[in-house]
């Protein structure tokens, strides 16, 4: 990096946040870069690209669908048809699961063993997507926080200008009234 570009951002740094470019934690030294070279915020590379594998995209499906009321519902019948079939069957002794459905306690318990862990997975990956956006919100919100703040900065500047150059021209105004009602009294006194 040239020396000017550093030294434009030190200055900047410096107006907006008052302390040095290399005293910023690296959000911040981001913020200053991507302000200096006046381009627009950018998203998140990672947040720009599905970088999930197969089983990534397959424990995503799999929490979408488990953690669904269609799920609940679906899942709530067939265990409803499984317990009233099986009730219906021991009548003619041929129930293949037999009270207590211990075949299905232990379908059951296979099903939560294998889905609690492929659920957590799929939240670990979307919590990881979660603080990436979050980052780059806080990123877009802080330029736009210190963009307003140079805004106003600006404006005060302009509005100092207009105030100085409007007491500048109401002083020469003055001083011209001075000298025309100088001028008129010694008419009149002549």
């Amino acid at each position: 990096m040239s020396d000017e570009g550093q030294h434009s951002k030190d200055a900047l740094s410096q107006q907006l946040l008052g302390v040095g470019y290399d005293q910023l934690d690296d959000i911040k030294k981001s913020v200053i870069d991507v302000m200096s070279d006046g381009a627009p915020t950018g998203l998140h590379p990672q947040l720009k690209t599905d970088d999930r594998t197969y089983w990534d995209r397959l424990a995503d499906h799999v929490a979408a669908i488990g953690g669904s009321w269609g799920f609940i519902f679906g899942f709530g019948a067939v265990l409803a048809l499984w317990i009233g079939s099986n009730l219906f069957l021991t009548l003619w002794h041929r129930a293949f699961d037999p009270y207590p459905f211990i075949f299905l306690n232990l379908l059951l318990s296979t099903l939560a063993a294998i889905q609690a862990p492929v659920i957590m997975m799929s939240q670990n990956r979307q919590a990881t997507k979660d603080r990436q956006a979050a980052e780059h919100d806080y990123l877009v919100n802080l330029r736009a926080e210190l963009e307003i703040m140079r805004l106003h900065e600006k404006l005060d500047r302009l509005r100092d200008t207009e105030i100085l150059n409007m007491v500048t021209c109401q002083n020469e105004t003055l001083e011209l009234m001075r000298q025309q009602v100088a001028g008129l009294s010694a008419k009149i006194e002549d």
